[in-house]
């Protein structure tokens, strides 16, 4: 119906145009010539009143369900196109996991242990596997048995066969039984120092997991010398001066009743000079002059009388007025056997 009067509506239009402008063709409609103002009325009227029937008329718009179904596809295909994507993300995320997992595995390998700066948070941590001595330790790392060197110190030796047991040395290996024996730690590598020493033990420090920092608390603690190899290392200024707080403080191998610093001598003669000095009263209230050196490995004393002190580097020579002011300051030195 809307069409028809829509048509009606454009013929009036297309009438009242055409009698506009020759009123005469419309003169068998009229049976005369009309006037244009009567053209104007009668057919604008038509042209008006169609066309509002015509919208009157016209059926409500019913949504396309052709176009529903092809727009619900489209968003299931945009759809499809995003889980995908997403599928693909997570594959990347496991390839890499997977690519880290392998890198750790090689630590034990091809790789550096730890990091210059480990952070208590993020560095891993490593099951000890056993303590060799106190400056030697070994770590399961991914299930491979890596052999540690700990840089700078140096403990008395305890196992290696090409010596004897040294002054402190069960004490120092013992000490690290006690701290290490079963625990987890972070590594740190050294830059400065390579990864190897010349024997293929992996150089690091190693931190506890409740952040013991190991290598500088058994300097600190006197179990250990700091220990230069060739070139200076990150912290050798600070284990230089945890070193120093032993000596001040007589701690572990620096206590006169023990290594007094000296601990090239052996346990056993260690023990023995200890026993000498502490059951010889006699001998130290003797009066006199005594010459010993001050060089770390020295091990005797010299009377006067005894020409051997003249052999002593005048460098680090040492003399006392008695055998009790020399055996003060360095309670394990011996009598020389050249002077018996």
């Amino acid at each position: 119906m809307s069409i028809i009067f829509s048509l009606l509506s454009f013929a009036s239009l297309v009438f009242l145009v055409v009698g506009l402008a020759k009123p005469s063709i419309l003169q068998k409609i009229f049976k005369k010539i009309p006037s244009r103002k009567n053209i104007t009325i009668l057919f604008g009227s038509i042209a008006i009143a169609a066309l509002i029937v015509a919208g009157a008329t016209t059926p409500p718009t019913t949504k396309n369900n052709n176009t529903d179904i092809s727009s619900s596809q489209n968003v299931a295909d945009n759809k499809a196109d995003v889980e995908p994507s997403a599928n693909n993300a997570a594959e990347q995320v496991a390839s890499t996991s997977s690519s880290e997992g392998t890198n750790e595995n090689m630590a034990g390998q091809n790789q550096p242990i730890g990091s210059d700066t480990p952070s208590d948070n993020l560095s891993p941590l490593y099951s000890i596997s056993s303590v060799v001595d106190g400056d030697t330790v070994k770590v399961n790392i991914d299930g491979t048995i890596v052999t540690l060197r700990l840089i700078g110190l140096d403990t008395p030796e305890t196992v290696d066969p090409r010596k004897t047991v040294q002054c402190f040395g069960k004490e120092a290996s013992d000490k690290a039984k006690e701290l290490l024996t079963g625990k987890k730690v972070r590594l740190e590598a050294d830059a400065s120092q390579g990864e190897l020493d010349k024997y293929g033990r992996r150089l690091a420090y190693i931190y506890r997991e409740d952040g013991l920092f190991y290598n500088k608390y058994m300097i600190e603690q006197g179990y250990a010398h700091e220990y230069t190899y060739n070139t200076p290392y990150k912290y050798q200024a600070e284990f230089k001066a945890a070193q120093k707080s032993a000596q001040d403080n007589l701690r572990g191998l620096w206590s006169p009743d023990t290594c007094n610093g000296d601990t090239t001598q052996s346990a056993e003669s260690a023990t023995v000079s200890s026993s000498d000095t502490s059951t010889s009263d006699d001998a130290v209230s003797t009066p006199g002059t005594y010459y010993t050196s001050s060089y770390g490995t020295t091990k005797y004393y010299y009377p006067e009388s005894c020409d051997g002190w003249k052999t002593l580097s005048t460098k680090y020579l040492k003399s006392f007025d008695s055998l009790e002011a020399l055996l003060a300051g360095y309670p394990s030195r011996t009598l020389s056997p050249q002077c018996d």
